[in-house]
């Protein structure tokens, strides 16, 4: 059965309204909870900002009337006067840890650490860090010395330069991933606009590539919006038309065969179902046109 657990400690230096620093960055308090199952807050709003990273469990936290289902390695960000309800799971009640602050840098600094506007959820890969500079600023309220707020912002910002760090390694990621659909993109074109002709397989293209079958697939998908042997087709019945507009003295069956497709009988049916008309009728057109 699980333990319900709260422990909480509080910036012991105010805002002062002369106290520049404090005025642009204040972290207010931070805390733990081991919360018990189903334990609900809200609906209700803030006049801080308030983050929770998740040690273990799980739970939903709903903003804006969307409900998010989150686990461990989560973390979302409450930011003033939004209303949020947020409750544990009735089977495996979350763990958190929290920071509440405020200030005129407030809003710049969690945008720059990967929370624009609209955004209030993410995922940390390794979250013992976070977990860490977490605990750091409760540790600093903790200790009580005159130093506590500016160590505490300092913590913050560590805090938040993780955040950030990892939003751009992801960015990068994603950058990388579009940068090698890209290039397989051309690699299949190039290799097609080759190979046509010939009885190509998906099979024997990918491994002519180096890579999985079902991988090239699916990034050619996703960049051209077919699967190659869709594309493959598509080419093969370009070059049909061409060629049936260029050289009359070819047969149907021979410009069928010129294309890598066998079966003419096939090769009649995928043409009239692309253009609307069978090759033969479609060549009298041009010939009559000409």
């Amino acid at each position: 059965m699980t333990t319900e657990t709260y422990t909480v400690a509080s910036n012991p230096s105010p805002t002062p309204a002369s106290d520049e620093a404090a005025s642009l960055l204040h972290v207010l308090f931070a805390g733990e909870s081991q919360t018990k199952p189903g334990h609900r807050l809200g609906p209700k709003v803030y006049d801080f900002y308030l983050m929770h990273l998740i040690l273990s469990g799980k739970g939903a936290f709903t903003l804006g009337g969307v409900r998010r289902e989150l686990s461990a390695g989560y973390t979302f960000l409450i930011r003033p006067e939004e209303l949020v309800s947020y409750e544990s799971d009735p089977r495996e009640p979350w763990r958190y840890r929290w920071i509440a602050f405020s200030g005129a840098r407030a809003d710049g600094l969690v945008r720059e650490a990967g929370f624009p506007d609209g955004e209030s959820v993410t995922a940390l890969q390794d979250k013992r860090k976070a977990a860490l500079l977490y605990r750091s600023i409760y540790l600093t309220f903790r200790g009580a010395r005159s130093s506590a707020s500016v160590q505490a912002a300092g913590w913050l910002h560590l805090l938040m330069a993780l955040y950030q760090d990892q939003r751009a390694d992801k960015d990068h990621q994603a950058h990388l991933k579009r940068q090698e659909n890209d290039d397989i993109h051309q690699q299949v074109i190039h290799y097609l606009n080759t190979q046509y002709s010939h009885p190509v397989s998906i099979e024997q293209m990918s491994e002519a590539l180096g890579y999985n079958r079902a991988y090239l697939s699916r990034a050619f998908k996703r960049r051209a919006g077919m699967s190659p042997v869709s594309f493959l087709l598509k080419l093969r019945l370009d070059k049909a038309k061409l060629m049936l507009r260029e050289r009359p003295e070819l047969t149907v069956e021979q410009i069928s065969a010129s294309v890598g497709l066998q079966d003419a009988l096939y090769f009649s049916k995928q043409f009239r179902k692309q253009f609307g008309q069978s090759p033969t009728a479609y060549r009298r057109l041009m010939l009559e046109g000409s």
